[in-house]
C-alpha cells in the first residue's frame, strides 16, 4: 500500500553564492517518513513553478518547516524594519494561500517555527519582529554556540490547555520543548486558537477553530529527535494519521 504524500514547502538558498536551490532540512523528511509514515516531497518555494490547486491535487497533506527568512511584514499590514530580518516573498506567496485553502477544505497542515508563524499570518494574525526585545520575555533564539544536540536541547516548558487538542494528543498539560526562534505571534488571527504558552507568555501551540481537518502547529522544532521524543512522536503520528485519512477519502469527499 502506497504512503500518503506530504509536501514540504522548501526554502530558497544559494550554493557557493550563485547557484539557487530549493531545499528542506533532512530532519523534516526523516520525521515525516519514519514517524508520520508518509512520503515526503519537497515543494519549490516559487509560485511561478507551482500552483495551489496542483499542489493540493498532488499531496495529501503539507508540512511548513522553519527557515532563516521571516514572513514579510507587508503580509500582516506592517512596515519593514531591520528587526524583521530577512524575507522570502516567493515562499510567502506559496505558503500563505496554500494554508488558507487547506484549512477551508480540511486538508491536513502542520506548521513548525516559521510555518507556525505562517499559519497565523495566513489566517489574519500578526507577528512581533523580535520576541527577546519585549519586556518580560525570554530569548527564544538558537544558542549561538555548541553542538546541534546542545542547540536543540529542551529549554523551556510549554503549558497546554486542559482538554484541548494538544492535551489530547500529547496526554499532558505541561511538556518540555526546544526553542529556536526570534519572531512570534503578536495578535492571533480571528480563528487561531492559542493552545499552549511558554513560561514568559509566548504562544507555542495553535490550531484553527472549526477547521474540518488537522491544523495543529508549534513554535518549537519537533523534527529534532522526533522518533524518540515523547512530545514530537505523537505530534508527527497524529499528523500522519490525518494524512492517511485524507488519502483514503475520509475528508476529501466532504471537501
Amino acid at each position: 500500500m502506497s504512503r500518503p504524500v506530504v509536501g514540504i514547502v522548501s526554502n530558497s538558498h544559494l550554493i557557493n553564492d550563485d547557484y539557487q536551490v530549493h531545499a528542506a532540512g533532512a530532519l523534516n523528511a526523516q520525521a515525516l517518513a519514519e514517524v508520520s509514515g508518509v512520503m515526503p516531497l519537497i515543494i519549490p518555494a516559487d509560485p511561478t513553478r507551482v500552483s495551489v490547486g496542483e499542489l493540493m491535487a498532488t499531496c495529501d497533506g503539507f508540512f511548513f518547516p522553519g527557515g532563516r527568512p521571516n514572513v514579510h511584514p507587508e503580509e500582516y499590514g506592517e512596515e519593514t524594519t531591520d528587526a524583521h530580518g530577512t524575507h522570502q516573498r516567493e515562499r510567502d506567496r506559496v505558503s500563505l494561500p496554500l494554508i488558507r485553502e487547506c484549512v477551508a477544505v480540511g486538508q491536513p497542515i502542520f506548521g513548525v517555527c516559521l510555518g507556525f508563524q505562517e499559519v497565523n499570518v495566513a489566517m489574519g494574525g500578526t507577528l512581533y519582529p523580535e520576541i527577546r526585545d519585549l519586556p518580560g520575555r525570554d530569548n527564544h533564539r538558537m544558542p549561538p554556540d555548541g553542538t546541534l544536540e546542545e542547540k536543540f536541547a529542551l529549554r523551556h516548558e510549554v503549558t497546554l490547555t486542559e482538554g484541548g487538542p494538544f492535551h489530547r494528543v500529547l496526554g499532558a498539560t505541561k511538556v518540555m520543548t526546544n526553542t529556536l526562534h526570534g519572531q512570534g505571534i503578536k495578535v492571533a488571527g480571528p480563528r487561531v486558537v492559542i493552545d499552549g504558552h511558554a513560561p514568559d507568555g509566548t504562544p507555542e501551540a495553535i490550531y484553527i477553530k472549526d477547521a474540518p481537518g488537522f491544523t495543529m502547529s508549534v513554535q518549537w522544532h519537533p523534527e529534532w529527535n522526533a522518533a524518540a521524543d515523547p512530545v514530537s512522536r505523537p505530534l508527527f503520528s497524529a499528523f500522519g494519521d490525518a494524512c492517511r485519512n485524507w488519502a483514503a477519502g475520509g475528508l476529501r469527499k466532504a471537501g
